[in-house]
C-alpha cells in the first residue's frame, strides 16, 4: 500500500515568542516491510537554524530554532510512504515466553543482545508485581510467546476503555493500569510494563493508522490520527512482531511506522523549549491519503 502523509502541527500564542528552540520526530522509518520513499519537513515561519541526525535507535530527529518573535508556529511534515506488511491474525509458531526471557537475559546472538535493552524500566515505563501479575494470568507456563501477545493485546482492549479526556501527555502508567482508561499513547505504556515486567522485550512505536470513513461517506481530509502500539521481539526467526491494543490488532498495512524507542519520551513527535509566549494553544491535522492509482 503506497501512502501519501501530510501531518500538520500549529501552535498559537497569545503574546511574542523570543526564543524557541525544537524537536520533531515524524520522519517515517525505512524498514523490510516499509519504504520511506520521500519526506520533507517545513517550518513557518522559517527558523533561524536547522539540522538533522540519526537518534540511537536509529529515528531521523529534526533540530530548529527561532531568535526573533513570532506568535504561530506551524510544522508541516509531508512524506510518502509504501507498507509491505500484511497483518498477521493466524497463529504463528513461536518459542514460549519463558525461552524468549532467556535468550535475551544470556544475550545469546546479537539479535537477541539489542532487544535486551528493552527490557528495563523507561522515564515513563515502570516495572512491578502488579504488572507481572496481570500479566502471569495470560503468559501461563510454557505458553507460545505469540499466543499469549496475541491474548494480552484482546485483553488490554477489552479490560481499557478509550477515553481521550482521562488522561493528558503527563498521566503516568501507573495511573492508567489504576483507572483502566485512556488512549492509545497510554494502553501502549500499560502493555510495555506488563511485558518488561514478565522479562520480556518490548518497545514503543509512533505512527500513523490509517482510518476508514462510515459507510457511503467520503473521508474527511486531516480526519486520521497519529497513534502508538508495541513491538515484542518473538526471537531470532520471528523477531519483533507488533501489536496495537486500541484496537485488537497486530500490525499490517493500515499501520504507518515512524519511529521506535523505549517509551513516547523517546520519540515525542514535536517538543520543544521557548521564552514568552503565554499559555499556547495546540491544533493538530493528520491525513493519510491512500494512493490506490499508483499502486500497492
Amino acid at each position: 500500500m503506497l501512502y501519501q502523509i501530510t501531518h500538520i502541527t500549529r501552535y498559537s500564542y497569545p503574546q511574542s515568542v523570543s526564543v524557541c528552540h525544537n524537536e520533531a520526530c515524524l520522519t517515517p522509518r525505512t524498514s523490510p516491510v516499509q519504504t520511506c520513499e520521500s519526506s520533507r519537513l517545513r517550518v513557518y515561519p522559517p527558523p533561524a537554524t536547522m539540522s538533522e541526525r540519526i537518534d540511537f535507535f536509529g529515528n531521523q530527529i529534526h533540530h530548529f530554532s527561532f531568535h526573533d518573535g513570532f506568535q504561530e508556529l506551524t510544522v508541516r511534515a509531508q512524506s510518502r510512504v509504501r507498507v509491505m506488511r500484511p497483518a498477521a491474525q493466524t497463529p504463528i509458531p513461536s518459542p514460549t515466553w519463558e525461552a524468549v526471557v532467556r535468550k535475551v537475559a544470556a544475550a545469546e546472538s546479537p539479535e537477541a543482545l539489542e532487544a535486551y535493552q528493552f527490557v528495563f524500566e523507561s522515564p515513563r515505563v515502570s516495572k512491578a508485581h502488579k504488572f507481572r501479575e496481570y500479566g502471569a494470568k495470560t503468559f501461563t507456563p510454557n505458553r507460545p510467546l505469540w499466543d499469549g501477545l496475541r491474548e494480552l493485546t484482546s485483553r488490554v482492549f477489552e479490560e481499557f476503555t478509550f477515553d481521550t479526556k482521562a488522561t493528558h501527555v503527563s498521566t503516568t502508567v501507573d495511573e492508567v493500569f489504576e483507572s483502566r482508561r485512556g488512549v492509545c499513547q497510554d494502553f501502549a505504556h500499560v502493555m510495555l510494563a506488563i511485558l518488561r515486567s514478565l522479562g520480556l522485550p518490548a518497545r514503543y512505536v509512533s505512527g500513523y493508522l490509517r482510518t476508514a470513513p462510515p459507510p457511503g461517506e467520503q473521508r474527511l481530509v486531516g480526519a486520521d490520527v497519529s497513534h502508538a502500539w508495541v513491538s515484542v521481539w518473538c526471537g531470532q526467526e520471528l523477531a519483533w512482531v507488533d501489536a496495537d491494543p486500541t484496537n485488537d490488532v497486530f500490525v499490517g498495512n493500515d499501520h504507518v511506522t515512524i519511529a521506535y524507542g523505549r517509551d513516547y519520551s523517546d520519540i515525542t513527535p514535536v517538543k520543544g523549549v521557548y521564552i514568552g509566549g503565554g499559555p499556547h494553544t495546540l491544533k493538530v491535522s493528520v491525513d493519510v491519503e491512500p494512493l490506490w492509482n499508483v499502486g500497492s
